[in-house]
């Protein structure tokens, strides 16, 4: 009975594009795809925070288990390439041992997938044999499955965030523009009077009269406009700078595992469709009301000039709106498609810049290149099949459009042959026509604008629809809240994983560190001491277990009044572009130069600052190019300091330093008598530590107090 369901005799394809966000999330935007396909409609954002993907992607077990709890039967199976026409469509493939696609039919020289990396795409038998591994999963609904809608509704004011003055600026621009349409329709009146009334009597007089009048409701129209270009101007920059302010301060306060999932150039290209989005709300929006009331009149207009003529242009609309209708699902693809190559060549370009140094020494730049090359060529395909569409579209356009004026004109000719019409009435409805047709025709653009609309809603959506972190809590009181007998950080049964299908990193560790005590965290590479870093800074939130800072726990804390409380000087920190004492002060409004330079004293660096060409005022790139390993460090542990945190968090922060640098700088830092958690693997840097903790394998073997080597 379920093969019978699954018959379809409609045109087009029940299978919905959803591309992944992630790197790692092919395999579940394509389970998202069937689920869709079979009736339970969902999206990516709500399927992810149901079903979080590690980070290291999706195996076909995890499919199979999300697969399951959709209320789906799947079925894997390993096939040869000409095997694929026997297999339930749509289904899932893996792809390129790294990859998995939806195969949406097999026809009988190629085959059509569904890439969620790239959209729908259409490939020979032999260009499948170079990616297809042999396996396959088939997917279909059990008895318990049930049709049901879950996903996130995308909401304009969610998107926009809190905007000042739009609606107010939306409503003075639609009132000017109103009183501009009224104008534009009185000026056909113009021609038809001028042609039926002046020329016929020969009433120089009363020409002049209406050379005036016009003239006047001309300036005046001029006017009104200029006012409205200006409100225009006025909020459309105010729009933009406000949305803009919104959504960067909302990346700001994503989580940091937001960043680690995405590459550079999807995310600015995310954050770029507000200014297309912009567009659309401030100019297009308002011309598909006025193109919608104006449409209405005109074609009132036309009935009254001549029915006949009226119904031509009718006809001529409906078949305009019925091609750009054909048009639209093929638009968007390619539209799509150039956005998301346009990202990974983004992407690309930005990762080469940034590590040009090391593609030198390794002399790569070719390989560089043709991989560059390759993306932009994809890029220009892209663009190029929506410019081909734009063409056909503005050919099936000219001769539908070029067909109807030939009509109207013969048959508006014969009507005045006929005695019926006036040469000055054919002329005015000639005006009102193209009015008509250009509103009309503008209206209909204008929505499938807004069906375009959804690409970078959706994109923009991944940012603004994810959850920020917790910043705010209860506040530290150091007088009152403190005890100075109570542990600095106190951490009960704390386990972590990335996720459900991750090994565990973290498990079951417990350990308390009191006030101004040295801890050095120490264990083999990929034992989790990072991560357990990570998790006492918020970055990461545990899976099960507690970890409280000076009494309170995280989730009461809240994160802003736990990072006032700490400096770190992690392994992937950078220095950003500007001076070095901005850099230290991290661009305070009101730096303390006598505080930043104490700083730099405690970090060993005061002198090499000095020796550089502007001391302090030196500029550094935003990677500090121009600085040796250890100055960087050294610089990033004074940024770190200037804070004057209570807790002192250090990754390798010495790595990079000589034995009597290194001496030097442990010294300093522990006579500041703060509380101090630092990893490290070199036996001199570890003695300066008041306590070892041991980890391996994700659980302390030994925690230890050692003999003080002062």
């Amino acid at each position: 009975m379920y093969d019978l369901d699954k018959l379809s005799f409609s045109f087009r394809s029940k299978l919905s594009v959803i591309l992944q966000t992630e790197a790692t999330e092919c395999g579940l935007a394509c389970l998202a795809m069937l689920a869709n396909y079979h009736g339970y409609e969902s999206d990516l954002a709500t399927l992810r925070q149901r079903f979080p993907v590690s980070a290291k992607g999706s195996t076909l077990t995890h499919l199979l288990n999300i697969s399951h709890q959709l209320n789906f039967v799947s079925r894997p199976l390993k096939l040869e390439l000409s095997d694929l026409d026997q297999l339930r469509t749509p289904c899932i493939l893996h792809w390129d041992f790294n990859h998995f696609v939806v195969l949406e039919r097999v026809n009988k020289n190629k085959i059509i997938i569904v890439d969620p990396a790239f959209g729908r795409r259409q490939l020979s038998f032999a260009e499948t044999s170079q990616h297809f591994t042999g396996v396959a999963l088939e997917v279909w609904p059990n008895l318990n499955f049930e049709e049901k809608k879950d996903k996130q509704a995308i909401k304009i004011h969610n998107l926009l965030g809190h905007v000042k003055g739009i609606w107010k600026s939306l409503g003075q621009i639609l009132v000017l523009a109103l009183v501009l349409e009224v104008f534009a329709l009185t000026s056909p009146f113009f021609m038809q009077w001028v042609i039926d009334h002046v020329i016929v009597s020969a009433d120089a007089d009363l020409l002049t009269i209406l050379a005036l009048g016009f003239g006047l409701l001309m300036l005046l129209q001029q006017v009104i406009s200029l006012l409205r270009s200006w409100f225009v101007l006025f909020m459309s920059t105010h729009l933009n700078i406000q949305w803009r302010g919104n959504v960067f301060s909302h990346l700001m306060h994503v989580p940091v595992a937001y960043y680690e999932r995405r590459s550079l150039g999807d995310i600015v290209s995310r954050f770029g469709s507000i200014d297309r989005i912009q567009q659309t709300l401030t100019t297009t929006f308002l011309e598909a009301i006025l193109d919608g009331l104006m449409t209405t009149f005109t074609i009132i207009l036309m009935f009254i000039y001549s029915p006949k003529l009226a119904v031509i242009a009718l006809i001529t609309m409906c078949l305009y709106g019925l091609i750009r209708w054909i048009w639209y699902a093929p638009l968007r693809r390619s539209t799509e498609a150039q956005i998301i190559h346009a990202a990974k060549q983004s992407s690309h370009f930005m990762e080469t810049i940034r590590g040009a140094k090391t593609i030198k020494l390794f002399q790569r730049q070719d390989i560089r290149r043709s991989t560059w090359l390759g993306l932009l060529v994809n890029q220009v395909n892209a663009d190029l099949v929506t410019q081909k569409l734009g063409l056909m579209f503005r050919l099936a356009n000219g001769i539908l459009f070029g067909t109807e004026n030939i009509l109207i004109i013969w048959l508006g000719a014969t009507l005045i042959l006929e005695g019926q019409f006036t040469v000055g009435a054919l002329m005015a409805f000639m005006a009102y026509k193209n009015q008509f047709d250009g509103r009309i025709a503008g209206l209909i653009d204008k929505y499938i604008q807004l069906k375009m609309l959804q690409i970078d809603a959706e994109r923009l959506a991944d940012i603004v629809l994810t959850k920020p972190e917790k910043l705010h809590g209860e506040r530290i009181d150091q007088e009152r809240d403190v005890d100075a007998t109570q542990p600095v950080i106190h951490i009960k049964n704390l386990s972590f994983q990335y996720s459900e299908t991750d090994p565990i990193i973290l498990n079951d560790i417990s350990f308390s560190i009191p006030k101004n005590q040295s801890v050095v965290i120490v264990g083999p590479t990929g034992c989790g001491k990072t991560t357990l870093m990570h998790l006492l800074l918020g970055v990461h939130s545990a899976s099960s277990g507690t970890i409280q800072v000076m009494g309170k726990s995280l989730e009461s804390l809240g994160l802003n009044h736990l990072r006032d409380q700490i400096g770190t000087v992690l392994q992937d920190d950078i220095l950003f572009a500007g001076s070095i004492a901005e850099n230290i002060c991290f661009f305070d409004p009101d730096p303390d130069q006598a505080w930043i330079e104490s700083c730099t004293q405690l970090a060993s660096v005061h002198e090499d600052i000095l020796k550089m060409p502007m001391a302090y005022h030196t500029l550094v790139g935003e990677l500090g190019s121009m600085l040796s390993g250890g100055q960087k460090q050294r610089i990033l542990l004074a940024r770190a300091l200037y804070k004057k945190p209570k807790i002192l968090f250090m990754d390798e922060a010495t790595s990079n330093l000589d034995l009597q640098k290194e001496r030097e700088v442990n010294r300093n830092i522990k006579a500041m008598n703060i509380t101090r958690i630092f990893i490290a693997h070199r036996p001199e840097t570890i003695a300066t530590a008041d306590r070892m903790i041991a980890l391996q394998d994700g659980m302390i073997i030994q925690d230890v107090l050692l003999e003080q080597n002062a």
